[in-house]
């Protein structure tokens, strides 16, 4: 006979569970991307071009922080248009390659 146990611990909702930790990468990667574009080995990129990426990183990171916020403040039932994530993932891309091209260009 199957018996499922028993968990005095609730689920996390399915949208926590996979956008909590989505979030904490994309954090990840702009905080990398930013103390990378930082560095004096990014001299190598035009100074308007680190200048724009970076803007467009804080930005992100505020928006990424204040999805965090709804995340945990709804207990996991606020969730992040996929539009928005994946406007994420491309500015994850755009610095994953200029990452690229100043570790080539060290």
């Amino acid at each position: 006979m199957f018996s499922p146990e028993r968990s005095d611990i609730p689920e996390q909702p399915l949208v926590q569970t996979l956008l909590e930790p989505l979030l904490n990468d994309f954090q990840h990667w702009f905080s990398e991307s930013t103390t990378l574009l930082t560095s004096p080995g990014a001299n190598c990129v035009a100074v308007e071009q680190r200048q724009e990426l970076i803007e467009q990183i804080k930005t992100a990171q505020q928006e990424v922080a204040t999805a965090r916020t709804l995340l945990l403040t709804t207990d996991g039932q606020a969730g992040v248009e996929t539009s928005i994530v994946m406007g994420w993932h491309q500015l994850v891309l755009q610095c994953w390659q200029v990452a690229r091209q100043i570790r080539q260009a060290s």
